[in-house]
């Protein structure tokens, strides 16, 4: 199920509903539309239980706790959002299918600018975002903290074991080892992922 929004994209797959909020959306604008949104959604619903989780722009504690309250008005079912609802590294959530090896790790503790490159022979681990037009390159893992918009490209001299992962990666190119993932801008725009690897075909694959 895909809805066409100005604001909120409304996405779906097997276990969940996605609510993917856009960075430029005013929050005022956020709450008028995920109200229009939930009355079509009450619709959909009827004896299903899918739970929503919400995405995209970083919102502000207050901001989660009443958005929450909104959905709850409309639909009783599990919500989460990717937004913390306290402060620190203890409020980020995430959930890898892959195991993440051990190596030596650079912590870059700022966003990275467009035009910027960091290499590194290990993992990489960015405390911010990673800007279009940025590059990162390492041996082993990337993490992205905040989203990944620039090139990553994990496992640069052939570790086919390294993964990406971010809050959202929504590059048009990633690359683990010598294997190289495309996609389109709509695609990056109506698909929602955290997590990259290489499958048991050799392929990238993209999940959350």
């Amino acid at each position: 199920m895909k809805e066409e929004t100005n604001y909120i994209s409304v996405l779906s797959n097997k276990e969940r509903i996605i609510f993917k909020i856009k960075e430029i959306a005013p929050y005022e604008g956020i709450k008028s539309e995920l109200k229009t949104k939930l009355v079509q959604l009450k619709k959909f619903y009827k004896d299903e239980k899918f739970p929503i989780y919400v995405t995209g722009k970083l919102l502000k504690i207050d901001e989660v706790k009443e958005l929450k309250k909104l959905i709850s008005k409309y639909l009783d079912v599990p919500i989460e959002f990717d937004s913390p609802l306290e402060l620190g590294l203890s409020g980020i959530k995430k959930n890898y299918k892959k195991d993440i090896e051990t190596s030596q790790t650079k912590f870059i503790k700022s966003s990275v600018r467009s035009g910027q490159k960091i290499e590194f022979e290990g993992s990489i681990v960015i405390l911010g975002d990673v800007n279009g037009g940025a590059e990162i390159i390492a041996e082993d893992n990337i993490i992205v903290l905040g989203k990944l918009r620039g090139m990553a490209h994990a496992g640069a001299k052939g570790n086919e074991q390294a993964i990406i992962a971010a809050k959202s990666i929504d590059s048009r190119q990633i690359r683990i080892a010598s294997t190289i993932k495309e996609r389109t801008q709509e695609e990056v725009d109506t698909q929602f992922y955290q997590f990259a690897y290489i499958n048991e075909k050799g392929e990238i694959e993209l999940t959350f």
